[in-house]
């Protein structure tokens, strides 16, 4: 919602000084979020006067162009009191007319700057200017043409063009209609500041009578109230005054007609929405039902509409003219000939409006204010503002029929104790603040002993329940007066064992770089084509949605990786060197148990019941994955960075498996989307948790991933089954650090998981750690063959070592090794 100040100031007395950065400082603090201000004179520099033309020459040019050589009188704004010569294209314009001109050295918006050049023959020093080339609107048949006396010669145009008023965008809350209107925005303005307001929906009516046109409701629930009056010798080539087409289009609105134009003003004004018909082509009764199913209609906007019986129309003898409170119908839109307007104001059921427009698709300024619900009191003040303003600018008179059908709806009254505000804010706040904020916001009060009940205004449908008219005490208190208290502990026995683990788990892998990312949990047979994945593939059996977001991808996925690796592909793909992504999340199973059956809801189902529905629940086992691409160490002035690979991937696992207190093993398999060459079997002894490693080079290339992405996949659940809810920390040793290493010759079928486990477990407990630095093959080792070389470090936690317990312990290692895995010292 935009809302221009001086039109805020026209209904609300604020305080001399206010800013407006104050004023939308207050306004937030009540609920009316600043979304921008908008300083249209920031956009404008250099001299921007009112000028008079005093020639206008028209010049035809060989392009077939005519163009007007003029001078204007700008009197001493040019620093000489001479007039400008100005070329100008356009021809709604005489001499003698207040046109608005910038002269050299001026800047328009666009950072258009505006200086004197030869143009057509003619040094034309400055430009005539357009509400376009002002950033004003669209233009109106050329430039800009002044009334008589909004200024003379050589004056500042900013103040008459309304350039220096500034332009405030709330962002509203769909509970606060209210407040797309400037009478809901003053309002919100004058209790920011306690000022004195005026209502613009307080005027005198005429009261209702047998002359008006005929309407009939038959669904007064949809429709409660129906206003209709009428203006007859209507000129349609009536133009809207400026003042009109500058509010509304600092609103953000386009003006189009006066007709159109008073619609849409009185609209942004009092909030209530309007719609104008051409009474000529009117036939009988207007009637406002429910449309038949399959109804069809042509709306305003010349779309061809299927109705549902939800839907709420109105018609007349000739069939359906307008989609109530949503659109008018084409066959009674008003055109560039008509003189006859019947103005509608109607209330209209907001639950009903928010179905209709979702189900057509259609958005508008109207139907965005009848669905969150608008005050149905003002719908006779409405009609009456659009006549008299149609009737002032267009020269029609108001017939003296009015109809008024329906009554508005009541806010039902609510009771509260004085004291609940307080209860609930911890904010220090007496019966009498309490009292005082609800009349402030419009409620009508009755006042007990210990509670007082209040009647909502007809603006706000929003409140409906004691904590609404809490909220509103609040809000006006201020929410900046909520004291800062320290929460109690919260009641029950704390986080279960999982979440616990989860969190450690999180922990963990944010620690080491990732960052957590949640997926669509969909994939359809392209996914799984696109992993490599064969077709007795297990994970290829999925559940089937029964009404899923695309038809593409219907069913729930059975691995979690295609969701992580489309996001990886996504941020690479984006510009980012590397990424790091990590997802938990379940995936599901089928199980061979039939249909689940349905129940009643009327009754508590059996303990046979509920086994025999839970049976046919798929397996839905927590899965953890992640995903490594691009650079896991970053290039830069230190040199060129890592890219991930496998060995990441296992190391992760390794990291995870250490903080939750279990041995990880790995072990040489092959499963696609993983390289046959590059993945591991991720185990803790007998229980396989999943699988770690290089991803396959045609899965990389399938999904615009870097060459040698890696993965892990694994079965959370498993993981935290076997997990140690406690971890004791590392034992540190003050003596020093004895070095051994050892290069070591194997088969290269033979993995280095193997030998380092072999190593670890033959060099006893003097091994504080083991590390593999360096794997060579070449002619040295021979051919099948490679060498792997490991730092061993040994420690004592109560002496020094000495060099032949050192040497002990190595040679235990390596003859281990050699034992198990054939491998030969180099």
């Amino acid at each position: 919602m935009k809302a221009p100040v001086s039109w805020i100031r026209e209904y609300v007395d604020l305080p001399d000084g206010v800013s407006t950065e104050d004023l939308t400082a207050r306004l937030t603090a009540l609920g009316l979020k600043l979304e921008a201000i908008e300083k249209p004179a920031d956009q404008i520099t250099g001299p921007l006067v009112v000028g008079r033309v005093l020639t206008m020459d028209p010049e035809p040019q060989k392009n077939g162009k005519t163009i007007n050589w003029c001078t204007v009188d700008v009197g001493d704004a040019n620093g000489t009191g001479e007039p400008q010569g100005i070329v100008c294209g356009a021809h709604n314009f005489k001499p003698g007319d207040l046109i608005v001109a910038v002269l050299p050295g001026g800047v328009l918006p666009g950072n258009f700057e505006i200086s004197a050049r030869k143009t057509y023959g003619h040094l034309s020093a400055g430009m005539i200017c357009s509400a376009r080339e002002l950033g004003l609107g669209e233009d109106h048949d050329g430039i800009i043409v002044l009334p008589e006396g909004a200024g003379e010669p050589g004056d500042s145009a900013f103040p008459v063009l309304g350039l220096d008023d500034e332009v405030i965008e709330f962002e509203i809350n769909p509970d606060r209609a209210y407040a797309l209107s400037l009478r809901g925005v003053a309002r919100e303005a004058a209790l920011a500041y306690d000022a004195p307001y005026r209502d613009p929906a307080e005027r005198s009516v005429p009261e209702p009578n047998g002359a008006g046109y005929p309407v009939e409701i038959d669904d007064p629930a949809g429709c409660p109230v129906f206003v209709v009056r009428r203006v007859t010798g209507f000129d349609p080539t009536a133009a809207s005054p400026d003042w009109m087409v500058r509010r509304i289009t600092q609103a953000g609105m386009r003006p189009i007609s006066l007709a159109v134009d008073v619609t849409n003003y009185v609209m942004l004004e009092i909030g209530r929405p309007i719609h104008g018909y051409d009474a000529a082509k009117l036939q009988g009764t207007i009637r406002v039902r429910r449309a038949h199913e399959g109804e069809r209609m042509t709306t305003l906007d010349g779309a061809q509409r299927t109705l549902s019986v939800e839907d709420l129309v109105v018609t007349d003898d000739s069939g359906i003219i307008g989609l109530g409170g949503v659109m008018g119908g084409e066959t009674t839109e008003m055109s560039a000939t008509t003189t006859d307007i019947l103005v509608e104001a109607a209330h209209w059921d907001a639950t009903s409006m928010f179905r209709t427009g979702k189900r057509h698709k259609i958005t508008s300024e109207a139907g965005k204010r009848n669905e969150r619900g608008v005050d149905p009191v003002v719908t006779q003040a409405a009609a009456d503002r659009v006549v008299e303003l149609l009737t002032t600018y267009g020269g029609g008179t108001a017939d003296a029929g009015v109809t008024v059908v329906g009554t508005p709806p009541r806010q039902a009254p609510i009771t509260i104790s004085y004291d609940l505000p307080a209860r609930v804010t911890g904010m220090e706040i007496d019966a009498a603040t309490t009292v005082t904020n609800l009349e402030a916001v419009g409620c009508v009060l009755v006042k007990e002993d210990s509670t007082v009940t209040a009647t909502p205004p007809p603006w706000r449908p929003d409140l409906t329940d004691p904590f609404d008219l809490v909220e509103e005490v609040a809000r006006i208190v201020g929410y900046d007066q909520v004291p800062s208290v320290l929460p109690r502990e919260a009641a029950g026995r704390g986080l279960t064992r999982e979440q616990r683990l989860r969190r450690r788990i999180g922990r963990t892998l944010a620690g080491a770089g990732c960052v957590e990312v949640i997926s669509f949990p969909f994939v359809g047979e392209a996914t799984f084509d696109a992993l490599g994945l064969p077709a007795d593939d297990v994970r290829r059996t999925t559940v089937r949605l029964a009404n899923p977001l695309s038809s593409e991808e219907p069913s729930y996925t059975t691995t979690l990786l295609p969701g992580l690796l489309k996001a990886a592909a996504r941020n690479i793909g984006r510009g980012a060197p590397g990424v790091a992504l990590f997802e938990t999340g379940t995936v599901a199973f089928p199980v061979d148990a039939g249909p689940a059956p349905i129940y009643g809801v009327d009754w508590r189902p059996s303990d046979a019941e509920l086994a025999k529905l839970f049976e046919a629940l798929p397996v839905q086992p927590l899965h953890l994955a992640v995903v490594l691409a691009g650079e896991r160490e970053r290039s830069g002035w230190w040199g060129e960075g890592r890219a991930a690979g496998w060995a990441d991937a296992i190391a992760l696992v390794r990291r995870l498996g250490a903080e939750l207190g279990v041995t990880v093993e790995v072990a040489a398999t092959q499963l696609m989307p993983w390289h046959p060459g590059r993945c591991a079997e991720v185990r803790i002894g007998e229980v396989l948790l999943g699988q770690a490693g290089e991803l396959h080079p045609k899965v990389c290339q399938e999904l615009g991933l870097p060459p040698r992405s890696a993965a892990v996949e694994i079965d959370l659940d498993q993981l935290m089954r076997l997990a140690r809810d406690v971890v004791p920390g590392p034992e540190f040793s003050t003596y020093p650090v004895a070095k051994e290493d050892v290069a070591l010759v194997v088969e290269d079928a033979v993995t280095a998981a193997a030998v380092e486990e072999a190593l670890r477990e033959g060099a006893g407990d003097l091994l504080e750690s083991v590390r593999l630095f360096d794997v060579f093959t070449g002619a040295q080792v021979g051919e099948g063959h490679k060498s792997l070389a490991f730092a061993l470090r040994f420690r004592a936690p109560d002496r020094t070592l000495t060099v032949e317990e050192t040497a002990a312990a190595r040679d235990a290692a390596v003859a281990l090794a050699a034992e198990r895995t054939g491998a030969v010292q180099r």
